[in-house]
């Protein structure tokens, strides 16, 4: 039988304020555990949470960007269980009336434009964090992160695969770094995804029995948890079984799921109204002055990079996909003197694997616009060849600053006398002549050689199109 998988996200966006959801407490990653939780945060008998309005703020913005609608008038309600990170026997959140309902996002899935919808973005607060590695035998609590700010981001089921998540998922990525109210960080935490996965007979309208899938904190694994639990899924139901709803986790070491515990349903959380927090309310003036802010999203300049820049829709792709890329691309390309294609090239080529291989985001870049501009602008002007602007490139990222002045120091610049090259041409020739003959043979191949061997003679700093010419000239009949 043929299946098909049926997938839906929640994804817990940790927003980018200085301070809790509820209190003033810090929210900075790192700090010694037990360290940044407050009476407000455990909720000790006699405190009063009271409303970060930055974070708010921060749901609207994301509500707009995402065509949704933005509720101006929204409740906190309390989610009830039982769990050693929760010390106070709830969680803050919202269930009927969420900040946000509905938005969508559009994605690539490989056959064309497909869109996801969005059921709902709602705040909570998160809970603490369990410890199960540090004692022997024992489990630690550290509450640091209790309180701290979520927006929950709940798509509709319109998944159909592994690859088609992930790529809603970085799509989100992308989004919320742009507006900048998360920073993305998964090993911290900062960007969290559960997966609820089910799948069902192809043409069926019903969906099968779900499970779900928590805390998976890499794209990769992302792909990786899915496809297991949907072939998990097939072979205990082509096998006679039945799929249980239940939260699973994925063990990246095994490539397996496992079970965690018995899926809750929201009958089980009994939810309320929080009696100590009032309706959260949004001035229309506020979400006018949200929308007024908001930057250049993501797809709107890709079809800028494409039409403004001439790029191909896959250099633009890569060149949005995050907004400190986007950025430094367009400085670059104007301190090129307007070469965009050469500075879409140098980004995604050299400068990404450079990153890559260092393990640097894009703002730990040792190399400035300024400074790729003009070693573009010396390729562009025959100063250097581009096997020297590699080398160049190399200086920038060690630490140097100036391109003019590396150029310099080291003697780079590009050889183009004619006078200087013929006589290197001839020493080439008159080691080459079996070559030689062959060229005038017809065999053209044959002048990349010697190209090859006289770039190698002035120690890459022949202008190779002179060489070319020059070479032309002499081997003619």
């Amino acid at each position: 039988m043929a299946w098909e998988s049926v997938i839906g996200l929640e994804v817990h966006v940790q927003l980018q304020t200085r301070s809790k959801i509820f209190s003033s407490a810090a929210t900075a990653y790192g700090a010694q555990p037990n360290t940044q939780a407050c009476a407000v945060d455990i909720a000790l008998p006699g405190v009063l949470p009271v409303m970060n309005h930055q974070v708010a703020l921060m749901a609207v913005k994301f509500g707009l960007a995402t065509g949704a609608t933005v509720n101006c008038r929204s409740i906190f309600a309390r989610k009830n269980y039982f769990y050693p990170d929760l010390p106070k026997g709830y969680q803050i959140s919202q269930y009927e009336l969420p900040i946000v309902s509905g938005g969508q996002l559009a994605i690539d899935s490989g056959n064309g434009e497909k869109i996801i919808r969005i059921t709902r973005a709602h705040l909570e607060e998160d809970a603490g964090k369990s410890l199960h590695d540090e004692f022997d035998g024992l489990s630690g609590i550290d509450l640091n992160r209790a309180g701290t700010p979520l927006l929950e981001v709940v798509s509709e089921p319109d998944l159909r695969s592994p690859l088609e998540a992930v790529t809603y998922l970085r799509k989100l990525h992308s989004l919320v770094r742009y507006l900048e109210i998360c920073d993305g960080n998964m090993q911290e935490g900062s960007f969290r995804c559960d997966a609820n996965v089910s799948i069902r007979p192809y043409g069926a309208d019903t969906l099968g029995t779900r499970t779900e899938l928590k805390n998976i904190n890499s794209f990769r694994f992302v792909e990786k948890a899915i496809q297991q639990e949907i072939q998990r899924q097939i072979e205990l139901i082509e096998d006679g079984g039945q799929v249980v709803q239940e939260t699973r986790l994925y063990d990246p070491l095994a490539d397996e799921t496992r079970p965690m515990r018995g899926k809750e349903e929201a009958h089980d959380y009994r939810y309320f109204p929080d009696p100590d927090l009032p309706p959260l309310i949004i001035e229309q003036a506020e979400l006018e002055k949200v929308r007024d802010t908001l930057p250049e999203l993501p797809d709107a300049r890709r079809e800028r990079f494409v039409h403004q820049y001439q790029l191909t829709p896959a250099d633009a792709d890569q060149l949005t996909s995050d907004r400190e890329i986007a950025d430094f691309f367009e400085t670059t390309a104007d301190a090129a003197g307007g070469d965009s294609r050469s500075a879409a090239n140098w980004i995604n080529g050299e400068l990404m694997a450079r990153l890559n291989r260092d393990n640097r985001p894009i703002g730990e870049n040792r190399i400035t616009p300024k400074a790729l501009g003009a070693l573009i602008c010396r390729i562009n002007d025959q100063t250097i060849s581009g096997k020297i602007a590699k080398d160049i490139f190399s200086a920038l990222w060690e630490g140097e600053h100036d391109v003019d002045g590396i150029i310099d120091a080291r003697g780079l610049r590009q050889i183009s006398d004619s006078d200087a090259l013929e006589q290197v041409i001839e020493e080439v020739l008159g080691r080459c002549v079996e070559q030689a003959t062959q060229f005038r043979d017809g065999q053209e191949k044959v002048l990349g050689y010697l190209v090859g061997q006289v770039m190698k003679a002035t120690k890459g700093k022949a202008n190779p199109q002179a060489v070319n010419a020059i070479l032309r000239q002499k081997l003619s009949p």
